[in-house]
């Protein structure tokens, strides 16, 4: 009796002990990092480990010239794109990539490759895109590996890496304009998914990138049939009126939102609007 309680005990305590270690959380050398970005309505994500410098001299010597590196640590870093995309001009469809690279004094290669699990080697035959591009000096080290996607536009931005006093950076370039024309064509094309809202954004859309102004002001009139309300729909109203030529009604659209946005103690547009009507005052 007595042996088998002994036996329960050590049991209990056993299980106990692997419990303590499960919940035991150090510091890792090179934490997890991840980065997600949305390009116009495109999204992009990287995720990546980051090593830090630590007093060794890294490019060259920890990271070998001339070599392939998965562009961090432990496992390869992986890059994931919602839609096709350009990378320095190469096509990639969307989906997710490993994210390989081989530095060099003064090129990189930038390997994108479609096994993004498993071991750390590179495929060859997976690649979905290789090109150059020239690193640059930095004024400051960085201690620790960093990606970042900057320069954002609607339609384009760069990923950059930097560690050490090392950077570079490649561009991405998604196809936004097609993306919004295709949803902005179902919508127009089903009436019922068309409500105050998918009109104003379609009409935004239109007017913002030079469109066919005469079809963003039909849709914006729709807007404001449904909803009467919304100053910032008067505003864009009056806008396209005017890039029309039409300041008369332009002026009346203006004193629609200047109202509306008083009632709503918006003074950033009332503002808006008594400058616009004050310019195309001038211009009857």
């Amino acid at each position: 009796m007595r042996s088998a309680l002994n036996t329960i005990a050590m049991t209990a305590l056993i299980a106990l002990t692997g419990q303590a270690f499960s919940k035991l959380e150090t510091p890792a050398a090179s934490p997890k990092g991840k980065i997600e970005q949305r390009v116009g309505v495109m999204d992009v994500s990287v995720s990546y480990s980051r090593p830090g410098i630590k007093g060794r001299k890294i490019f060259g010597d920890l990271v070998p010239y001339g070599e392939v590196w998965r562009t961090g640590a432990n496992d390869p870093t992986t890059i994931s794109f919602s839609d096709a995309v350009k990378l320095e001009g190469h096509e990639v469809p969307a989906g997710t990539y490993s994210l390989y690279t081989i530095p060099g004094e003064k090129e990189w290669t930038i390997i994108i490759n479609k096994k993004a699990k498993g071991d750390a080697q590179r495929d060859e035959k997976e690649d979905a895109a290789t090109f150059i591009v020239k690193p640059s000096q930095l004024p400051t080290a960085i201690e620790t590996f960093t990606i970042n996607i900057a320069d954002i536009t609607t339609n384009s931005a760069n990923v950059e890496l930097a560690w050490e006093k090392t950077a570079v950076k490649f561009r991405m370039e998604f196809d936004v304009d097609g993306k919004v024309m295709a949803a902005i064509k179902k919508s127009m094309e089903n009436p019922y998914s068309s409500v105050a809202s998918t009109y104003y954004q379609a009409a935004n859309y239109y007017f913002t990138t030079g469109k066919d102004l005469s079809l963003a002001l039909e849709w914006v009139n729709k807007s404001v049939e449904m909803n009467t309300k919304p100053y910032w729909v008067w505003r864009l109203k009056s806008q396209i009126q005017a890039a029309l030529k039409d300041y008369k009604g332009a002026i009346a659209s203006a004193e629609t939102s200047k109202s509306r946005a008083k009632d709503a103690g918006n003074d950033q547009f009332v503002k808006f609007n008594e400058e616009s009507i004050a310019e195309w005052s001038r211009m009857k």
